[in-house]
């Protein structure tokens, strides 16, 4: 389904996945949500559990994925009495979807989900993020840490915005998204490849196919690897400088649970440990045998860490 900008937005061309492509998908009893935000775009997200007596969990997916990947750890969170809110990236799950590559940046991605934040009024969060998940949200913690109680980072990054090297598997995961005829979401999460944390029934792969009801609508996922700084001279790179001079100086509590098997990410928590003055003293966490999809493999374990994390960390404590 292709979608017009209303009248007063810039005209980007969208696609919408079809509702029906997300029928009677294994494990996933949950309604969806919808904001409309800037340029016309519908965002999807999760919101599950009163949250009366608990906290608010923001947990962000990043690629290829979508809340989806959420699935196994939303009950535990609900049921220690918080709010679980899981939003969909723009290109990736109920979201729509822009359909050309150069409509998709890294600012672009940050600014889309400070506008879903505020348009779901979120606030004293407790955030988790994967992937890129983590490198849009952190920036979005860097620009208004307020918003934020603490933070969990697992297997992602904040770019320093400088001349850095991405490393081998990280560039061999480029080169493949950009060269393989038909991009497997399904199959890079659960199907095998250097970075795969679990093996997913063949229901389950469809699941992570589903947004995705061809080639056109993965412009989002082919540009993503695409967008990870690796220069000075990034167009991004501006803006992580000056998230990085927020981080510098971000004391409320900060935690690491990364998996010890992700080429991509592997040692990435020793630096955010070093960087950040909230992560001293935290009771960081490192996921045995876990993979680059740590909540495919790990979901009770990441659940209990969330869990002990937040009643260790009370607000205002």
């Amino acid at each position: 389904m292709t979608l017009a900008a209303p009248v007063g937005y810039r005209r980007m061309d969208l696609l919408r996945t079809p509702d029906d492509r997300f029928a009677d998908l294994p494990d996933f009893p949950f309604e969806p949500h919808y904001v409309e935000i800037s340029d016309g775009i519908r965002v999807h997200y999760l919101d599950e559990g009163p949250g009366s007596t608990g906290e608010t969990i923001l947990l962000m997916h990043g690629e290829p994925t979508w809340s989806y990947l959420y699935r196994k750890m939303i009950p535990g969170l609900v049921a220690a009495g918080h709010r679980v809110v899981a939003p969909d990236l723009v290109g990736f799950g109920r979201s729509d979807k822009p359909a050309k590559r150069d409509d998709y940046t890294y600012e672009r991605h940050v600014g889309w989900m400070r506008e879903t934040l505020d348009a779901v009024d979120l606030d004293g969060l407790t955030f988790f993020g994967q992937d890129w998940g983590g490198l849009i949200g952190l920036v979005l913690v860097a620009q208004q840490p307020e918003r934020f109680r603490r933070v969990v980072a697992s297997n992602t990054a904040l770019p320093p915005g400088i001349d850095v090297d991405l490393g081998e598997a990280f560039k061999a995961w480029r080169t493949f998204s950009q060269e393989v005829p038909e991009f497997p979401a399904g199959r890079i999460v659960g199907g095998g490849g250097a970075a795969i944390s679990a093996q997913l029934s063949d229901e389950e792969i469809a699941a992570y196919d589903a947004p995705f009801p061809d080639e056109t609508y993965k412009e989002g996922a082919r540009q993503f690897p695409m967008l990870v700084p690796e220069s000075a001279n990034d167009p991004a790179a501006p803006m992580l400088q000056k998230a990085w001079e927020s981080m510098s100086k971000f004391d409320r509590p900060f935690l690491c649970a990364f998996g010890d098997s992700d080429p991509v990410t592997g040692g990435i928590d020793g630096f955010l440990k070093a960087a950040i003055p909230g992560a001293a003293g935290q009771p960081h966490v490192t996921l045995e045998g876990v993979g680059h999809f740590c909540q495919e493999m790990a979901p009770d374990q990441l659940v209990e860490i969330i869990n002990a994390f937040v009643a260790a960390t009370p607000a205002g404590g």
